[in-house]
């Protein structure tokens, strides 16, 4: 019969609490000093490389350069506030509101615009009053409708060409 309160011998020497202590933060405090100091050293090159880029003296102006590069002029041409009653399917009435503003390139693209205002809104009215409300639920529903009035609006102008939709006031009731 085994006695379970005396330890069992494996032929493997027990070491006491106190020796394992101290044997390992000889060989840890080693580690851990090796893992700090190629850390700061990381930290000191990332740093003198940040000074590097952002001191040298032509920085400046190619940021400058690129910034006056990058952004194009537009030209926001604005459409009369719509209301429309959405496809209920037997669950009462439902409206949308909304202002829409076009954003074009160019002036000439807002004067081409113009003449051709009524096609634009009838392509809109006749998309619109096919909605149902949960067709415009959450983010992905506004998604969806954006790329849809910005392609027909597209189709209705057409050769000119809108950049893109820009809601200005958008609501469902």
């Amino acid at each position: 019969m085994q006695n379970w309160n005396r330890p069992v011998e494996r032929g493997l020497s027990m070491a006491t609490d106190a020796e394992v202590q101290q044997a390992e933060p000889a060989g840890g405090k080693k580690k851990k000093m090796i893992i700090m100091g190629a850390a700061a050293g990381a930290v000191v090159l990332v740093a003198g490389a940040a000074m590097f880029f952002f001191m040298s003296p032509g920085a400046e102006e190619a940021a400058a350069e690129s910034a006056e590069v990058s952004v194009p002029d537009t030209f926001i041409f604005n459409l009369p506030s719509m209301t429309v009653n959405l496809n209920n399917e037997g669950e009462g009435e439902s409206y949308l509101q909304m202002t829409i503003a076009l954003e074009v390139a160019s002036e000439e693209v807002m004067t081409e615009i113009q003449p051709k205002l009524a096609k634009v809104i009838d392509a809109f009215q006749v998309y619109l009053r096919e909605l149902r409300r949960s067709d415009l639920e959450g983010s992905a529903g506004i998604y969806r409708l954006k790329e849809e009035l910005l392609r027909r609006v597209n189709t209705a102008i057409y050769p000119s060409h809108v950049e893109s939709i820009l809601f200005k006031e958008l609501l469902v009731q």
